[in-house]
């Protein structure tokens, strides 16, 4: 009788092992199925790995309203040249992101004395963290109007850009705390044009805009073509005029 018992017991523990090691077999079959139909491979892992590769790849899309804002922007300000604007967002940008892996704001190609500000902090920032990004192996993929607005004597013109570049932060012994390898991203870039100054709210605005050739007073509004203050006739290039005043990831 002990004997009928324990080879009842052992046949139970195959049942057992049976039923798991079928359970197992239908799990893999089902997930190398999936796997198939999602991914083209056995491999779920692969699969994963092949979808992070195209990801990091496939540039991301933009906010596209260029045709609709530039006819406006070309209605209030005809000498606006749209192309050779793109060109400058986009080189502001590169030096942006290069001069935050020189770790040195003086590699800004342009802008107002916010950017720069915002650029200089930025680097301080990393520094007193023991930290420094690097972006490197950047190419601009596409660029396009994203909005336009008029607010408070002022105009304000945002580019979206989409890039790729390959990104890394590492500590201030030269060690590597992240590699996130090949990215894409987009970024915005926003070009100001003080339209009245009387109307603008923040101080640092009133730096920007046209002043007279001749004596050097602000011309408080748009389509002014004469200084109030010496009666100097002012030629408004406003291709100049813009002034690139912020970066930020969109």
């Amino acid at each position: 009788m002990p004997q009928i018992g324990t080879i009842i017991i052992l046949v139970l523990i195959l049942v057992i092992f049976g039923c798991i090691a079928y359970a197992v077999y239908r799990i893999k079959n089902a997930v190398r199925s999936f796997s198939q139909a999602a991914f083209g491979t056995d491999s779920l892992k692969e699969g994963f790995e092949q979808v992070e590769e195209e990801y990091s790849a496939t540039p991301k899309s933009v906010s596209a309203m260029t045709s609709l804002y530039l006819p406006n922007i070309k209605r209030e300000f005809p000498e606006f040249q749209y192309d050779e604007m793109k060109v400058r967002a986009e080189n502001v940008l590169t030096s942006y992101l290069m001069s935050i892996t020189a770790g040195d704001a003086s590699g800004l190609t342009e802008g107002s004395r916010e950017l720069k500000d915002q650029l200089e902090m930025y680097i301080i920032q990393l520094k007193s963290q023991g930290e420094k990004e690097r972006f490197e192996s950047i190419k601009l993929h596409r660029t396009e109007i994203s909005n336009y607005q008029k607010r408070n004597g002022r105009c304000t013109i945002t580019f979206q850009s989409s890039l790729q570049y390959r990104y890394s932060l590492w500590g201030e012994q030269g060690q590597v705390k992240e590699d996130r390898g090949m990215m894409q991203d987009r970024f915005n870039v926003e070009v100001v044009y003080i339209q009245d100054r009387s109307l603008v709210e923040d101080e640092r605005d009133l730096s920007l805009g046209i002043n007279c050739p001749n004596c050097g007073a602000p011309v408080s509004g748009l389509g002014s073509k004469v200084c109030e203050y010496c009666g100097t006739p002012v030629v408004e290039l406003n291709i100049y005029a813009w002034t690139f005043h912020k970066v930020s990831r969109a």
